[in-house]
């Protein structure tokens, strides 16, 4: 008796069926990515290197876009509020997604609710430089040149909260020395301070110094990061130095919040695969850009850690900015 019912319910569904909408291809336009910051730094360098690569896979361009200000909260916000259809994204760091949110009481955006992370593809490294004729060739003369004159040695940074501010209080903390900071509004009328004499030292990233060091312009004592790094080879590490200093910065992708899954995972796995363009390579080595492969819950997970990380350093500063 239940057959033929049962017989009319299967192709009464099965009727329906070529009504459903169909699953939509990603990308169906160009994907927009927007660089909180000035043309011609590290971020805007590298991720106009993985665009190209990144469009033949998705079948779209990508196109980059400039937004800088306020420490890169105002193309941070920008991307907060534009559609959640994974076609906008934002190039984070640690200062859009770790640091703004601990000293910025009134940041216009949440960094973890108003974003669905995508993918960590480049770490950036700093190296300690010091200013022509400071007179040190080694980290330790450098120590010991700072703690014999405590207070009036200065550093250079690219803004107060900043990656390379807070680095620079790290090494302190660790090594217990007292430097006067002088901030800038960039990174390059830092280092011109510095290689002008102005400013003492200051951390840079290591793509840069490299370039003034390679001329005698500036020297470099040595590099925040775990291992040597390819284009600074002779370089030892703050860690084998004895003075186990993180200092470098991240960049990665991160979408409005709601931005579909599978396009965030999409865009993570293509990003991936531009990293291993010999071209996308060539530039990261010249710029001393590491690069890196995350998942979108691995990016999500390293943000928080990294948070946490800088918010050590933040609290016992107590710095916050309006």
């Amino acid at each position: 008796m239940n057959a033929p019912v049962t017989r009319r319910a299967l192709l009464g569904a099965a009727a329906l069926l070529p009504l459903a909408a169909p699953a939509l291809a990603f990308p169906d336009q160009p994907v927009r990515v927007i660089v909180p910051w000035n043309a011609g730094g590290l971020a805007d360098v590298v991720i106009r290197a993985l665009g190209p690569a990144m469009a033949g896979p998705l079948g779209q361009p990508v196109v980059i876009e400039n937004r800088p200000g306020a420490n890169g909260a105002v193309g941070t916000q920008a991307v907060s509020q534009s559609r959640p259809d994974g076609h906008t994204l934002i190039l984070g760091n640690a200062e859009t997604h770790a640091i703004n949110p601990l000293i910025y009481p009134r940041l216009p955006y949440d960094a973890v609710g108003d974003f669905t992370p995508v993918t960590i593809f480049a770490r950036g490294p700093f190296v300690l430089i010091t200013r022509p004729g400071l007179g040190v060739e080694t980290l330790e003369a450098f120590l010991a040149r700072a703690r014999a004159q405590a207070g009036r040695m200065t550093y250079a940074s690219w803004g107060i909260g900043s990656t390379s501010h807070l680095a620079m209080e790290r090494l302190m903390k660790e090594t217990r020395l007292e430097l006067l900071h002088v901030p800038f509004t960039g990174a390059a009328p830092a280092s011109t301070a510095v290689l002008g004499g102005q400013v003492d030292c200051m951390f840079l990233n290591a793509g840069p110094a490299e370039a003034i060091a390679r001329d005698g312009r500036a020297k470099i004592l040595g590099v925040g990061a775990d291992e040597r790094i390819p284009l600074l080879p002779n370089v030892p590490t703050l860690k084998e130095l004895g003075t186990p200093v993180d200092a470098a910065n991240w960049f990665g992708l991160l979408g409005p919040a709601r931005m579909p899954q599978a396009g965030a995972t999409r865009i993570a796995a293509v990003t991936a695969e531009a990293l291993r363009n010999p071209q996308v390579q060539e530039v990261f080595r010249a710029q001393a850009a590491l690069p890196v492969t995350m998942t979108p819950e691995e990016t999500r997970s390293f943000i928080s850690g990294d948070r946490e990380r800088w918010g050590s350093v933040v609290r016992d500063l107590n710095i916050r900015l309006e």
